[in-house]
């Protein structure tokens, strides 16, 4: 609690305390209210009650230590790419994706002054990285910050003109700020991808569309990963993402976290993925869900 900013305190405390008196309704967020993981919250869950938490890991320990019955995660960015550490904290939490939500975000950018006296923009760095070219071309200093409306919060605190933040729309209302600019973003297409993560996962049944998030590590061999992907292709399952990340700081184990169309139990995905195990070191499935959004 004390790690937000004054303005955010006594709105944390007061979701804080209806999400404990029901926590089986309770989805647990990273930042303060208002933030985009809270936009999407109340999209994804309307009867649900939003529970703040100042970090990844807060809402991810909300969620195992029973306080929350889930959590919505960011995982990635149209613009700005993979949200950082998150492919470390999905695997290590012990939950499982049970869902996807797809968000258009559009930034505002608000404070305590006018427009003209702006010289700083607080937000989250994925927000400062998807309008750091309309920040540039403002003459706007970018400045970092845990999320986007506790920055608002914490201009708010300030109360300095010279110092704006980076959040939805609806965190100047929140926090007494001035919309000084609305719809920000360096494209249009600024969408931001989220996972639900629960304690446990239900057998996916009907007839989907379904995804399977599976992270692995291939062996340390000649065209190992290419042996791997191989079993897909020949299988006819869709591969819509696949990202390569470093785990330790030895540059020697390279592993992958992977998005494929379909799910256990089917003839194709079991096959193709009995091939990836055997070219593996060790393969883990995240979750099978139902897909929100088709890709391509």
């Amino acid at each position: 609690m004390e790690t937000y900013a004054a303005p955010a305190r006594p709105i944390v405390a007061a979701m804080t305390a209806a999400a404990a008196a029901a926590p089986e309704r309770a989805v647990a967020f990273q930042g303060a209210p208002g933030a985009n993981s809270h936009v999407a919250v109340t999209e994804a869950f309307p009867d649900g009650l939003p529970l703040p938490c100042f970090t990844f890991e807060d809402a991810i320990d909300a969620v195992r230590d029973g306080r929350a019955d889930c959590a919505m995660i960011p995982i990635e960015n149209s613009l700005h790419g993979r949200v950082a550490d998150i492919h470390f904290l999905l695997p290590e939490s012990g939950l499982v994706i049970t869902g996807e939500h797809f968000l258009p975000i559009r930034h505002a950018l608000m404070g305590s002054g006018s427009r003209d006296e702006v010289e700083e923009a607080m937000s989250h760095p994925q927000a400062l990285g998807q309008c750091r070219h309309w920040l540039k071309a403002h003459g706007i200093h970018q400045v970092s910050y845990p999320d986007t409306a506790g920055a608002a919060a914490y201009v708010a605190e300030r109360g300095d003109p010279r110092i704006a933040a980076l959040a939805p729309p609806g965190a100047a209302a929140l926090y007494g700020l001035n919309l000084l600019g609305v719809d920000i973003a360096d494209a249009d297409h600024n969408t931001t991808r989220f996972v639900v993560l629960a304690r446990g996962g239900k057998p996916p049944v009907g007839d989907g569309p379904w995804m399977t998030t599976l992270i692995f590590e291939v062996k340390n061999v000649p065209a190992a990963l290419y042996k791997a992907m191989g079993g897909f292709a020949t299988n006819g399952v869709n591969m819509t993402k696949l990202e390569s990340y470093q785990r330790s700081g030895t540059f020697a184990a390279t592993e992958f976290y992977a998005d494929i169309e379909g799910k256990p139990g089917d003839p194709a995905v079991d096959n193709a993925l009995e091939e990836l195990g055997f070219h593996s070191k060790w393969l883990r499935l995240l979750g099978t869900y139902r897909r929100a959004r088709e890709r391509g």
